[in-house]
């Protein structure tokens, strides 16, 4: 499933880790504290136990959105967005 990730952390050390830890589940940086990409239903739980460890629950905020299919193609990216067929596993590599 596609998943965006979008989070606001007071905490330095605590943003590193949750930036480390959706780039080890293989989610895309599209923006400062947003990621995006596609992980299995499993590998969301993980990410999310993980998240839940280490924020502020008092000063910080975290969406994680599932998207379906047919709800990503609807996506509109404008200007110096994203490129969505990397974000969805429709481009496998950019170099060889």
């Amino acid at each position: 499933m596609h998943t965006w990730i979008m989070y606001d952390i007071v905490n330095d050390r605590a943003r590193t880790r949750i930036a480390k830890y959706c780039k080890q589940a293989g989610l895309y940086r599209v923006q400062y504290s947003v990621f995006l990409g596609t992980i299995s239903a499993e590998e969301k739980d993980v990410l999310e136990l993980q998240i839940a460890q280490e924020i502020d629950e008092e000063t910080d905020k975290v969406y994680i959105f599932p998207m379906g299919p047919s709800a990503m193609r609807q996506t509109v990216c404008l200007g110096q967005a994203l490129d969505k067929k990397l974000v969805t596993d429709q481009i496998k590599a950019l170099f060889f």
